[in-house]
């Protein structure tokens, strides 16, 4: 991967992890100044169900943070764009599309039919 390719995935990579990093930031504050307070049994229900789901969602964005910080470590290394597989250049379009990708997409589906099969078993 030359040094403009990895200027544009090392943008892209903190632009994504700074969206997140909003979001979250957000999702606090509305946590903050809007306390459950509904009276009625029905809707503070469901107003807990929303929030757990939100914050399930931020869980889930705080795991994808680390990986980002993978990918720009691996940009550092300069192992970014490789399979950690088989050591082959992961697509462009690939990264484009999953820009914290760790494999080629024949790498990622052998790897998927393993685990199916051993979870399976």
């Amino acid at each position: 991967m030359n040094p403009r390719q990895q200027a544009y995935f090392r943008a892209k990579l903190n632009a994504w992890k700074d969206a997140i990093k909003r979001e979250s930031q957000g999702t606090l504050s509305q946590l903050q100044l809007d306390p459950l307070r509904e009276a009625d049994l029905t809707d503070r229900a469901a107003s807990e169900t929303d929030w757990g789901i939100e914050l399930r969602t931020r869980d889930r964005q705080r795991k994808l943070i680390s990986k980002i910080d993978a990918a720009l470590r691996r940009i550092d290394e300069g192992e970014y764009g490789y399979c950690e597989v088989t050591g082959e250049p992961i697509s462009l379009g690939r990264l484009e599309a999953r820009p914290i990708a760790t494999m080629t997409l024949e790498a990622q589906e052998r790897h998927e039919r393993q685990e199916k099969i051993t979870r399976e078993d």
